[in-house]
């Protein structure tokens, strides 16, 4: 049979448009459908976004710091409008960019909401195209919990369009964009409370860095409050929130910003319409070569629930055009030692396992820790320090894990990503001569272990 198109990408986020600038590279014809934006969350309601927030707050911490070193600077005033103004100017710029990406690839460009119906069938403002194989790409949604209240609450979706920054904050989770929108609204000026139903944030990363980050936000005075999470919201006569939490307690703010985790974006997508299965925690369920139940459909990124990362959507999106227009090309995507970076302030670096688990693994383990003032606050009264960790297995000598919380650690842990990846050992570490003076040189000067 004719089909359409070779291959009918649903969604423009990274991982479609990777997907689908290859298979066209490769001399498939190639559809993407795209309702919302290009670059999907990523580029606009994601990490881009989020980044350049993140360096306007940390322009907080470098004019505190100016004044030891010798610069006088008159008081500052932060314009959250004008910085919401860039930075929407350069996510236009991006859209251009991914828009033009696709277009000179040969990539047929539909933008409007696609729905499926029927295996190799997709419906585009009421026109129907058929398709050898359909690839669905389209990510994952911020979820509020449904309590009374939750539609005066927001999430990062409308967080970077605000109109004003809020005065008081309400930042409810405890995963990586609560601790990185908590640091935002901080550093920008925003009074801000963290609220996590749990013991300690950032479930998953290692005991140490949890600890650690704990331990330097509440530094910068950002009010922690665990094991706490809110019942309902109301709005009170002068426009703020109250907040009634489940343990009694009130809190009124001007902002509730939820971040309590995404579900994948299935809405009017027409599964019922194939034979595709979703897994128990509502994904779409996929094989190790992203092939859904239905043998035409294909599924990558977020909305399979794996590893849900910008540069793991952009693996598996290349992984899957090589493998049906490349297969002399195909190799699958590796998901050990994935390097990962929080923006939190101070940000986070990791890869590799953390101490507990290469435990559970049943390693023999070695721990090389160490905390020290960074040189540049040195000369400020800042007592922020900076935690550097190697996990070794004591019984090989290879490196297992590595993990920093300070200043650049996401640029710093993607050389260590590399080691790690080359299966280095802790005396290739300590072999490896240091930048001097950096931060980064604790990495390979770590000649004694903790425990």
């Amino acid at each position: 049979m004719a089909y359409d198109f070779d291959l009918f990408v649903i969604g423009a986020g990274s991982g479609g448009v990777r997907a689908a600038r290859f298979a066209a590279g490769f001399g498939a014809k190639v559809a993407v459908a795209e309702s919302r934006y290009l670059g999907g969350t990523c580029v606009n309601v994601g990490c881009v976004p989020k980044k350049l927030l993140v360096y306007g707050a940390h322009v907080a911490d470098e004019l505190e710091q100016a004044a030891g070193f010798g610069w006088t600077l008159e008081e500052g005033h932060f314009d959250w409008g004008t910085l919401i103004a860039n930075k929407n100017r350069e996510i236009e710029r991006l859209n251009g960019i991914y828009r033009n990406l696709l277009v000179n690839s040969g990539v047929t460009l539909l933008q409007g909401h696609a729905r499926i119906t029927g295996a190799h069938e997709v419906e585009v403002e009421g026109q129907r195209y058929s398709a050898e194989h359909i690839l669905i790409a389209t990510g994952g949604w911020p979820q509020v919990p449904d309590i009374p209240g939750k539609e005066l609450a927001i999430t990062s979706n409308e967080a970077f369009y605000l109109k004003e920054l809020p005065r008081r904050v309400l930042v409810v989770g405890g995963g990586y964009i609560a601790v990185e929108f908590a640091g935002i609204f901080q550093g920008l000026g925003a009074d801000t409370t963290l609220l996590y139903r749990g013991d300690l944030f950032l479930r998953g990363f290692d005991g140490s860095v949890r600890t650690h980050l704990k331990e330097e936000l509440q530094k910068r005075g950002l009010d922690l409050q665990f094991n706490a999470d809110i019942q309902r919201i109301d709005q009170q006569a002068d426009g703020s929130l109250k907040a009634t939490l489940k343990d009694g307690r009130e809190l009124v703010a001007d902002c509730v910003f939820y971040a309590t985790g995404r579900r994948p974006m299935l809405d009017n997508l027409g599964l019922e319409n194939t034979g595709v299965e979703l897994d128990n925690r509502g994904f779409i369920r996929v094989d190790d070569q992203y092939q859904t139940t239905e043998p035409s459909i294909i599924a990558i990124g977020d909305v399979i629930g794996r590893v849900q990362l910008t540069p793991v959507a952009l693996a598996e999106g290349m992984a899957v055009a090589r493998r049906l227009f490349k297969p002399e090309q195909y190799r699958p995507v590796d998901y050990q030692n994935i390097p990962t970076a929080v923006f939190s302030q101070p940000p986070i670096g990791t890869v590799g396992l953390t101490e507990e688990q290469a435990l559970e693994a049943g390693h023999k383990v070695q721990i090389f820790e160490s905390r020290f003032r960074a040189m540049k606050l040195t000369l400020t009264d800042i007592q922020e320090k900076t935690l550097m960790k190697l996990v070794v297995d004591a019984e090989t000598d290879k490196v297992l894990g590595c993990h920093m919380v300070g200043p650049d650690a996401g640029e710093i842990i993607q050389g260590m990503g590399v080691a790690l990846k080359a299966g280095a050992t802790k005396q290739q570490f300590d072999e490896t001569i240091g930048v001097h003076p950096t931060a980064a040189e604790e990495f390979v000067t770590m000649r004694t272990a903790t425990r």
